[in-house]
Formats: C-alpha cells, structure tokens, sequence
C-alpha cells in the first residue's frame, strides 16, 4: 500500500496484482489472512452480531463479511462504502448504502478492476469523455447512476453490490423497497413510533463532535433543527442562507423556526460577488459535472458553519420524498383519472371531440384537450415532458455533428427502466421510489455530501434513517397523500412539534436567483459570458445559441434562461478542472 500525488485529489493508491483502489478521502482499512478491507461512511453494525469490541470500521465489516459473505450489507444500517479485496481468491467485493452516500465507481483495465470514490479518480488516459453522458446531464443537470461522464467508468448505485474474479463484474441489488401499503393503521401508535425514530435518528447522528443543523425554514429542516436542541438539551445552532431578490427568500421561516425551539441562529445573504468565487470552486469539485443550482448556496453555509467550529451539520433531506411531499404527486394524481374512465369514454368520445379545429378555439376546451394530452403520457415519461432540455429540444440546443454521437432515447428508457423495477401496488408509492433514486440519490443528497466536504464538513441525514424509511413503506397511501393534502400524516404527527406557520408554508427550498442577477451584475454577467465563449470551442452547443444566450435571451427570460445557462457554465467549469478533457 503506497501514498502517492496525483493531479486529481488523491490521497492514498493501494495496490495488488488484480486489483487498485484509489481515495480521495479518509477511510477505515484493514488487512487480515489474504482480506484487505478499505470501508468509508459511519456504519451502524448489529449489537447481535459477534464483532470484535472497540474495533474500527473495517475490522468490523471483516467480521460481517466471514460470517455472510456478499449478505454482508443487509446486515448494516446508516451511511457506508466497503470494498473488500480477497488476495488469496483475486476477488473484489463492493457495496454501497441504500442512497449511496459513499459512493464507488470502477473500471475494468485489462485483468485488474479499477475502484475509486469518485469517477475522476477511477478515470485515466485510456478513458474519454461520454456524450451521452453530457446529454444526460443536460437531461437530468446531473448524471445518474450508474454511468459517469467517463465512458468507461460506472458507479455502483445505492442499495447494490458487486462482486468480480476476473470475468464481467456481478452488480445486483441487496436491498430494494418493499411497500405493504396497508388501509389504515392506529395514527397515534404510529405518531409515538414516527417521533420516537427521529429522536433516536437526531440523537446517532449528533454523537460525536460539535454539530449544527441547516435551516432553510422548511419542515423536513426545521424538524431536524428541533430535534437536535431536545437531544442537545440546549440551544442549537442553525444556519441558513438567503437572497434579496423577491420571491427567492425565505429567511422569516427560517427565523420562526429558530425562535420556536430557541436555536443559536446564524444567517447570511448571498450576495452576487459569492457566486463569483463560489462557481468555480464548487463546479471544479465535483467528480463530474453537476448541475444543482443550489449547491453553491449550500457551501457557502458549510462554510459559515466550518468557521464556527462545526464538524458535522444535520441535513433534512427526506421527508418529502418518503412522506409524499413534492407537489408533482398531487399532480399526477389528477392525470390518473383519465386514465381510470373506460377506453371506449376516452378513445371514442373525449379524444375525437378535442381534437376538432373548433375546440382548439375555445379556451376551456382547449385547456381540457392539454390535460388529456398530457394524461395520455405514460409515467415516468409524463414527469419529464417540461423540463429544460425537452422543451427546449436538443436539436435547438447541440450542434449537428455532437447530436449524431447521442442515443435521444436513452435518459427516457433508462428512467423506465428503473420504473420498471419498482415494486409497488400504486403510482404514488412508485414516484416515491423512483426519487429516491433520482431525487435524492443522484442529485440532492450529492449536493450536499459535495459541498458539505469542499466545505471540509461532516453531513448526516436524519430522516433517512433506516428505520424510518422502513416505517414509510408500511404507511397507507392516504397517509401520504390524503385528497390533495401532501405529506399529511408527516405534517399532522407534528402538528404539535413545529409552529403552525410552518406546517402550512409551501416548499420552497435554497432556490438560487442566478439568472435574476446575471441580468444586474456586471461580474456574473461577464463569467457567463466569458464561460460559454470557451464552451462555445467544444463544439458541443450550437454557436449562434450561445451568441444569444447572455445579451438577447436572458434578459428576456431570467428565470428560464438563467437555469440554461447556469447548467452550461458549469458544465464547462468542470471541463476546465480536468486537464484530460476529452468532448
């Protein structure tokens, strides 16, 4: 095992004839009778299983391991990697927690596999960047797994394992979502229980060091934040974020919040000169690019925090996405009547009388012929009729030539795909799952795990604690989506814990007001600008587009061509950071 230097971020190259592992980060590794094991993350191990006391990290999974072998990972809770190299049988086995937060890509070169934790680590001279990749990013404004914009590196997807002796690596699944969906169930056993594992979930999680909680003025964060001053038994600190520009700032939630339950508060407004510094920083750290235009509002709270003395801030991602918070599930739920009235009342009479010139004229009905239009497309298609790239059309966008290397289908049949395999008796359970891959897995949980560490700041999810994702599978639907009420057994079960401004708030999140200030700042303005002048050499994005991204579109349009062009300007910040760019 050798400390080497290299021009990515690498910290440790450890070495064997069939196989490399490369970190970027710290990592709990040990070697014992022909098994290394490198494990990362803050696993929860079973108090029942014979482990040896006091051991670290990878002893215990060494442990696990000779006793379930590739089962192992069933075995443990909470957030972790593990690679496991057998010297003896030249096998390797990697696994990754159910969202993946400490994540594995890997390659194959020649009769070793490459393991690295992250894609740029795993990547070297023989790999080139993928196109379809870059459109899936353009698709997604992030790349899921398990492909990375190398088109020769993959990352295991939460929840799976690999297992490879030389021939095609074996990747299955160790966990996957079971959803009971009972009728009804005793709403305060099950309000005590809900309470109870967030308690126990904020207490784990808060164990060591000194920790602070993000505070947006959300429910899922606010419920966090409460939480952790009744663990602390004292006042906790809270950050958040905000923006002067209407309707991007909701820092007077964030202050009830922290009013409500006393917390130490800390905030700060986000001013155009932090986006200058904080773009590039943020876009060149990723492993690949990344397109959430909300990270860079999240480092700069990490650092706020950082510079406090905070080692570990509590994240309220979740809640939406195991409760039924997100308001496209109501939406889907009035498409879904059109789809219960018999065939012969739509394909015989709704369809033929909409589609006559005459009712294209009349408003209402013309508004009735849209709603049927889009209720005639199949989930998951149906989520992504209006974002960015499909209404835009790639053939608006990419240049003739990039567009002919891309497979235009292949983010649609990938997203069916995962689809496909969930396992769920109703299309609200399937949308749950599908973003937790989607939603949280590849996109918001990487924000914040990225920046939380650019930051130099541990992160934990309370409310996605095992135990209470389980406890979410066995909600009945009702209690996720009652009528058009979201999330209602999460907001009603602590209708007494949160203030009541809270609970009946809308979502809004760290939203970014880029395009906004783009149009104002000079500076941004020009980093745009200058930006996609370079992107503009890649060949990838129609010139004349980009010539009249900045001066034409965007003040025309800051909210939609500011999401444009922000997505842009990072893709090529990031191509910038990596000097074996290859587009």
């Amino acid at each position: 095992m050798t400390q080497t230097q290299s021009s990515r971020p690498m910290t440790q190259r450890l070495e064997w004839p069939h196989a490399e592992v490369r970190l970027s980060g710290p990592a709990s590794i040990v070697e014992a009778d022909g098994l290394i094991c490198i494990a990362r993350g803050t696993p929860e191990f079973p108090t029942e299983a014979a482990l040896p006391a006091e051991s670290p990290v990878a002893a215990a999974w060494l442990a696990l391991f000779r006793q379930h072998g590739a089962d192992a990972p069933t075995k443990v809770h909470g957030r972790f990697g593990v690679t496991i190299i057998d010297t003896r049988a030249r096998s390797v086995f990697l696994a990754s927690d159910r969202f993946g937060t400490a994540p594995w890509c890997f390659t194959r070169r020649g009769e070793r596999l490459i393991v690295a934790d992250r894609a740029d680590l795993a990547a070297d001279t023989q790999s080139t960047l993928s196109p379809s990749a870059v459109y899936s990013y353009l698709f997604h404004h992030m790349i899921p797994s398990p492909t990375t914009i190398f088109d020769d590196v993959k990352r295991l997807e939460g929840g799976h394992r690999l297992q490879w002796n030389g021939a095609e690596p074996n990747i299955d699944a160790w966990w996957r979502p079971v959803f009971t969906e009972p009728r009804s169930i005793d709403f305060a056993d099950a309000k005590a229980q809900f309470m109870g594992i967030i308690e126990n979930a904020v207490r784990r999680a808060s164990s060591a060091g000194h920790v602070g909680s993000f505070l947006s003025g959300g429910t899922d964060s606010s419920t966090v934040a409460g939480m952790l001053c009744k663990v602390l038994g004292k006042p906790a600190e809270t950050y958040s974020m905000g923006f002067d520009a209407s309707g991007y700032d909701e820092m007077e939630y964030a202050r009830l919040a922290s009013q409500h339950f006393g917390t130490k508060h800390h905030e700060y407004y986000v001013t155009p000169e932090d986006l200058l510094d904080g773009i590039p920083k943020v876009a060149r750290h990723y492993d690949q690019p990344f397109g959430n235009s909300s990270a860079v509002p999240a480092w700069l709270c990490a650092s706020l925090a950082k510079r406090d003395g905070i080692d570990t801030l509590l994240a309220g991602d979740g809640g939406d996405e195991l409760f039924g918070g997100n308001t496209r599930y109501a939406k889907q739920k009035v498409f879904s009547w059109y789809g219960d009235l018999p065939s012969a009342l739509r394909h015989g009479i709704f369809e033929p009388l909409l589609n006559l010139d005459i009712s294209k004229r009349i408003p209402i009905v013309k508004k009735a012929a849209s709603y049927v239009e889009q209720a005639r497309v199949p989930l998951p298609d149906r989520i992504y009729q209006y974002t960015l790239l499909v209404r835009l059309g790639a053939e608006n966008l990419l240049t003739p030539d990039y567009l002919a290397q891309i497979n235009q289908n292949a983010p649609a049949q990938a997203n069916r795909d995962i689809w496909a395999r969930i396992k769920a008796d109703s299309d609200l359970n399937r949308m749950l799952a599908f973003d937790w891959k989607y939603t949280l897995a590849d996109n918001d949980l990487p924000k914040i795990l990225g920046t939380t560490d650019l930051a130099g700041m541990g992160v934990e999810f309370p409310l996605l604690d095992d135990a209470l994702l389980d406890f979410s599978l066995a909600l009945p639907l009702d209690y996720k989506l009652r009528g058009f009420k979201l999330r209602w057994f999460f907001k009603e079960a602590l209708r007494d814990f949160l203030p009541e401004s809270i609970i009946k708030k809308k979502k809004h999140g760290f939203g970014l007001p880029f395009g906004v200030w783009a149009c104002q700042h000079a500076g941004l303005r020009n980093l745009a600008g200058d930006t996609l002048n370079q992107l503009k050499q890649r060949g990838i994005v129609q010139p004349k587009l980009i010539d009249r991204l900045v001066t034409e579109l965007l003040p025309a349009h800051p909210g939609y061509y500011g999401e444009l062009i922000w997505i842009l300007v990072m893709l090529e910040l990031w191509f910038e950071g990596q000097r074996t760019s290859k587009t």
